[in-house]
C-alpha cells in the first residue's frame, strides 16, 4: 500500500478509537501564513475569473480576497499555500 493510504487508515483508525472512548486521537495542526491572493494569482498568470473558476470559488469570492475585504480559510487557505508555493499545481494535476 501507498503512504498516503497508510496514513490514512492510521488517522482511521485513531478516529474510530477516539469516538470509542479508547485514547485521544492524534491532532496535526498546521500554521498557514495569511496569504496574499492578488500575488499568488499574479504568480499564475491568469485572469481573476480563470483563476477564480480553476479552484473552484466564484470571483466575487476572489475579488473579497483580492481587496482584503474577506480572508480565505480552511481548504481554501490550504490550496492557496500550495499555489503561492507551485503556481501550476492546479492546471498541472487537473489537466492529468
Amino acid at each position: 500500500m501507498s503512504d498516503a493510504f497508510n496514513s490514512i487508515e492510521q488517522g482511521l483508525k485513531e478516529a474510530l478509537a477516539h469516538a470509542r472512548g479508547k485514547g485521544p486521537a492524534t491532532i496535526h495542526e498546521i500554521d498557514i501564513p495569511e496569504p496574499d491572493v492578488q500575488l499568488i494569482r499574479a504568480s499564475t498568470g491568469l485572469s481573476q475569473a480563470e483563476f477564480a473558476r480553476s479552484i473552484g470559488v466564484k470571483k466575487g469570492t476572489l475579488l473579497n480576497w483580492e481587496y482584503r475585504r474577506r480572508r480565505p480559510d480552511g481548504p481554501a487557505r490550504v490550496l492557496l499555500a500550495m499555489i503561492a508555493k507551485d503556481p501550476e499545481i492546479v492546471q498541472r494535476t487537473l489537466n492529468d
